[in-house]
């Protein structure tokens, strides 16, 4: 049986987080995300990974904690949750997830709750894959998102989990120019948006604004279920993808989503 660590503010100093162990110029980023994961720990929020070198994870914490636009108060929301590489197919996706899974039944919630995308998106967990272990939809927004439940005890009552209204708005459809929304839940995201995306807009001439969520709040009430990262032009929601802030993917990616 593999064996798997939870991250603490004890051990996180001098412990890699698997999303960013080789991108040097992430590093400001990465330390943001350990800072993160440790002021988080007190609100039951948990970093599981593999204790080996490797990005095998799951994060998880309770919904009225969870920083996303959800309403989940009876459950557990899982966060980023990652198996790839030569990890793939030896069975960590479903132990990671039952661990999950496990905690949410030991602290008396009704159980998991994970943001998905219709389609594939980045950042975002593989809604297919939870579908057939037995997820279920119980919401969706008509940018793309879908809200999937996994119950502890199937059959038992709880009030379902669901978008909070701010993601159900989005943005005023008069918002102009490049609106970037993004928090330390990712190494990735304070480098690329402070100076890919930056580039990226001045080479253009467009305008750009980035808003970091920077408080439970403001996660809690964000245009987007994507508080990792969130792209949008003109009010439209675009992307999840970070690497449409470079100068090489903004104009292929925004073309696509604009189809």
């Amino acid at each position: 049986m593999p064996d798997y660590i939870t991250l603490t503010p004890d051990t996180l100093p001098d412990a890699h987080i698997c999303c960013a162990i080789s991108d040097k110029k992430c590093a400001k980023g990465y330390g943001a995300k350990k800072g993160w994961l440790s002021a988080q720990y007190a609100h039951g929020y948990r970093f599981r990974r593999l204790d080996e070198r490797g990005k095998v994870f799951i994060e998880y914490g309770p919904g009225d904690a969870a920083w996303m636009p959800v309403v989940a108060p009876q459950w557990m929301v899982m966060g980023c949750f990652w198996v790839s590489g030569k990890f793939k197919g030896s069975g960590h996706g479903k132990a990671l997830l039952q661990d999950a899974l496990d905690a949410a039944k030991a602290k008396g919630y009704a159980g998991l709750v994970s943001i998905a995308g219709k389609k594939k998106m980045h950042f975002q967990s593989d809604g297919k894959w939870l579908l057939r272990q037995g997820f279920k939809e119980v919401d969706t927004l008509n940018t793309g998102f879908s809200l999937l439940a996994l119950s502890t005890e199937p059959g038992a009552e709880a009030a379902l989990p669901a978008f909070a209204q701010s993601a159900r708005d989005g943005l005023p459809p008069d918002t102009k120019g490049v609106s970037a929304y993004y928090s330390n839940r990712c190494p990735f995201t304070d480098y690329h948006i402070k100076t890919s995306l930056k580039e990226t807009c001045e080479k253009r001439g467009l305008d750009w604004t980035a808003h970091k969520l920077d408080t439970l709040k403001a996660a809690q009430n964000a245009p987007t279920p994507a508080t990792i990262f969130s792209l949008f032009i003109d009010g439209k929601f675009i992307t999840t993808d970070v690497s449409v802030c470079m100068d090489k993917r903004f104009d292929k990616v925004v073309e696509k989503a604009l189809k």
